[in-house]
C-alpha cells in the first residue's frame, strides 16, 4: 500500500515524464451557438413581444459561457495524471499491476522507497530504449542469425516458459565476428536481447495465481571461454540491465554442461551472493546435464539435443512420455496393448547415456499367433550423445501387444524414456 501510494502520487504529479495522450476537451457552447439553435417559430416572433426575461436568459447564457470558460481554464492548470506500463502491465489498473509491484518490492527487500526508485529509474530506461515503442515493433532488430543461440522452447513442470541460451553457437567465427566485433554491433545484440526478452515477458500471465516468471537453461558446452572479452562485455550488460529493469524474472538459472573454469569461477563468487540469489543457481556438469533438467523440466518438453523427446514429428508436447529406471545389468520389458487390428503403432524411447541393448517385437493374441520381430537386439552406444532417439512405426493387423526390451549392460542405474501411441488405418 505504501509504495502503491508513492506512485498513485508521482502519477498524479507527472513525475514519470511519460506523455499520455488526453482526450480533447469538448466545445464551448457559445452565445451564437445558442441563437443558430433557434426554432424558426421563435425567430417570427415580433422584436416587441422579447421581453425581460427573453433578456434575463441572454444574460444567464454569458454568465454559463464565463463559467464554462473559467472551469475549462482550471482544469487545463490541473494536468491529467499519468499512464505508466510496465511489461505491457498498466501500473495501478488491476491485480496485474499488484505482481508487477510486488517483484519490485522483493528485489528490494520490501522496502517501498527503495522499491519506488528502483521502478522509476525502470520507467526511465524504458523510455529511453524506446521499450514500449518501435523496439518491440521492429522484426529487423531480431537478427535472424541468433535464432539458434537464444530460443525459447516448453514449459517447466511448473508451467514457467523455459529460455535456453546456447553459448557454443558463438564458437562460429563469422558470427562471432558480426555480433561483437565492434561496440556498434555489440550495441545491436544487446538491443536484439532485450528486444527478445521483453517480447516473452508480455506473454507472462501477471495476474494472481499466474505464472510470472521464466526458467533460463545456459548451455555452455563449446563456449567460447572467458577470453573471449567482447561476448563477455555484452553478456555483462545484457545481466546488469536485466537485474535492474526485469527483477524477480528468473524463477531458475540453470547452467548445464559446464567447464571446469566455470566451476572454479562459481565456486569463488558464490559466497558473495545472497541466500535468495544462490537458490536460483543450479550447476551441472555434462555427465548430470540431462538429470538435471528431468528436475525441472518434463521429457516431453526438453529438445533432443539435451536427452529429451521434444522434436517435430509423430508426437507432440501433449503426448506425454513415462520415465522409468532400468537397473544395473538387468533387463527391462515395456509392453503396449494393442486391443484393435488395423492401426499403426508408433513409439519414441530414449535411454540417457544409451550403452543398452536394444529390441521390438509384436505378440498376437491369438493363441496360435506368431511372434514377429520387428527389430532384432541391437547394441546402442552413446556415440551420437544425447540427441539419439528411436521412432519407429509399425502396422498391426490384429490385436496383440507391442514389446520393448532394453538391456542395461552397465553397472549403473539408466533413465528410459518412451511413449506410445496409435492410429486407425483403413483395412483396404
Amino acid at each position: 500500500m505504501e509504495l502503491e501510494q508513492l506512485i498513485q502520487e508521482a502519477l498524479n504529479n507527472r513525475e514519470f515524464g511519460v506523455s499520455s495522450a488526453a482526450a480533447p476537451p469538448p466545445p464551448i457552447k457559445t452565445v451564437e451557438a445558442e441563437k443558430s439553435s433557434t426554432t424558426p417559430a421563435a425567430a417570427e416572433e415580433n422584436d416587441g413581444a422579447k421581453t425581460l426575461e427573453a433578456i434575463a436568459e441572454t444574460i444567464v447564457a454569458c454568465a454559463h459561457t464565463t463559467t464554462t470558460t473559467t472551469t475549462e481554464e482550471a482544469a487545463k492548470k490541473a494536468p491529467e495524471a499519468e499512464e505508466v506500463s510496465i511489461w505491457g502491465v498498466k501500473l495501478l489498473e488491476d491485480e496485474r499491476s499488484d505482481v508487477v509491484l510486488h517483484k519490485f518490492l522483493r528485489a528490494r527487500d520490501f522496502k517501498a522507497k527503495d522499491a519506488f526508485d528502483m521502478i522509476k529509474n525502470t520507467v526511465k530506461w524504458r523510455k529511453q530504449f524506446g521499450i514500449d515503442g518501435d523496439l518491440v515493433e521492429d522484426d529487423a532488430a531480431a537478427g535472424e542469425q541468433l535464432g539458434r543461440a537464444v530460443f525459447m522452447h516448453g514449459h517447466s513442470k511448473e508451467g514457467n516458459p523455459v529460455c535456453y541460451n546456447v553459448y557454443g553457437e558463438f564458437q562460429d567465427k563469422d558470427l562471432y565476428r558480426k555480433m561483437f566485433s565492434d561496440e556498434e554491433k555489440r550495441s545491436k545484440f544487446l538491443k536484439w536481447r532485450i528486444q527478445f526478452l521483453e517480447k516473452s515477458a508480455r506473454k507472462l500471465d501477471f495476474r494472481a495465481g499466474g505464472v510470472s516468471t521464466i526458467i533460463q537453461v545456459n548451455d555452455l558446452k563449446n563456449s567460447p571461454g572467458p577470453n573471449r572479452w567482447e561476448l563477455r562485455q555484452a553478456t555483462n550488460q545484457a545481466l546488469q540491465l536485466f537485474q535492474d529493469n526485469y527483477p524477480e524474472f528468473v524463477a531458475k538459472q540453470v547452467f548445464i554442461n559446464v567447464p571446469w573454469w566455470y566451476l572454479a569461477l562459481s565456486k569463488i563468487i558464490s559466497p558473495f551472493m545472497t541466500q535468495r540469489t544462490q537458490s536460483k543457481f543450479v550447476v551441472a556438469r555434462p555427465s548430470t546435464t540431462t538429470e538435471t533438467l528431468f528436475k525441472y523440466i518434463a521429457a516431453e518438453q526438453i529438445p533432443t539435443q539435451y536427452g529429451g523427446l521434444s522434436k517435430d514429428g509423430e508426437f507432440g508436447a501433449s503426448d506425454s512420455v513415462t520415465e522409468v529406471t532400468v537397473k544395473p545389468s538387468a533387463k527391462h520389458i515395456v509392453e503396449f496393448p494393442v486391443t484393435q487390428g488395423c492401426c499403426v503403432v508408433s513409439w519414441e524411447a530414449s535411454v540417457v547415456g544409451w550403452e543398452v541393448r536394444y529390441g521390438a517385437e509384436f505378440v498376437p493374441s491369438a493363441e496360435n499367433g506368431y511372434t514377429i520381430i520387428i527389430q532384432k537386439m541391437r547394441k546402442i552406444n552413446n556415440n551420437g550423445g544425447n540427441d539419439q532417439v528411436i521412432r519407429s512405426n509399425y502396422r498391426v493387423g490384429e490385436p496383440g501387444k507391442l514389446i520393448l526390451t532394453i538391456d542395461n549392460l552397465t553397472s549403473r542405474k539408466k533413465k528410459l524414456l518412451y511413449r506410445f501411441k496409435t492410429k486407425l488405418v483403413s483395412s483396404v
